[in-house]
């Protein structure tokens, strides 16, 4: 007789995006109630900036404004942006998904087969999504998960402007193309 194997689940290459929504929320309303804080991860970037900062002039971090409203320190929020780092790493090795796509065939037809052009590209996005979330006080996960569900405003004109947002770079960036 076979033994059912209950975490299958964990080796799946992809899972229902209703599934995962669900488990979001239910993660941000665990947050809510046991931490008395809202979802959120963008601050741990400045926090980690803090503490690498720290380590080359204490001083300033000391008489930094920010930092003394926003303590330097390691809490449950940089805990749980390290959690997602090892969980997708995690997801990738359960999995068994190996492939490396370095350059995207889209990027290619765009702009060509050199990684470091796409790297550049990834790393410059990266740092305008990091900057604009701390421009708007708050990442995705504050603004669009923890907003949404307490039904903020700002939230959910958050997520239309983001939509709105990819739609105009995907656009600008891998123009119009004909579907295949």
């Amino acid at each position: 007789m076979q033994r059912p194997n209950f975490m299958g689940w964990l080796s799946m290459r992809r899972w229902s995006p209703y599934l995962v929504g669900a488990l979001i929320g239910l993660l941000a309303w665990f947050t809510a109630a046991s931490a008395d804080k809202m979802l959120g991860t963008s601050t741990t970037f400045v926090r980690v900036a803090g503490l690498i900062e720290s380590g080359v002039a204490p001083d300033h971090v000391k008489n930094n404004a920010y930092y003394t409203e926003e303590k330097v320190k390691v809490d449950w929020q940089m805990m749980l942006v390290l959690g997602l780092l090892i969980g997708a790493g995690s997801s990738r090795f359960l999995s068994g998904d190996r492939e490396v796509e370095r350059v995207p065939q889209y990027w290619q037809h765009r702009f060509g087969p050199r990684i470091w052009k796409r790297y550049a590209g990834a790393l410059i996005g990266g740092f305008l999504v990091l900057f604009g979330a701390r421009l708007a006080g708050g990442c995705t996960s504050g603004h669009g998960i923890s907003g949404a569900l307490q039904l903020s405003i700002s939230g959910w004109a958050f997520f239309a402007a983001v939509f709105l947002s990819v739609v105009a770079a995907a656009l600008a960036v891998y123009g119009r193309q004909p579907s295949s």
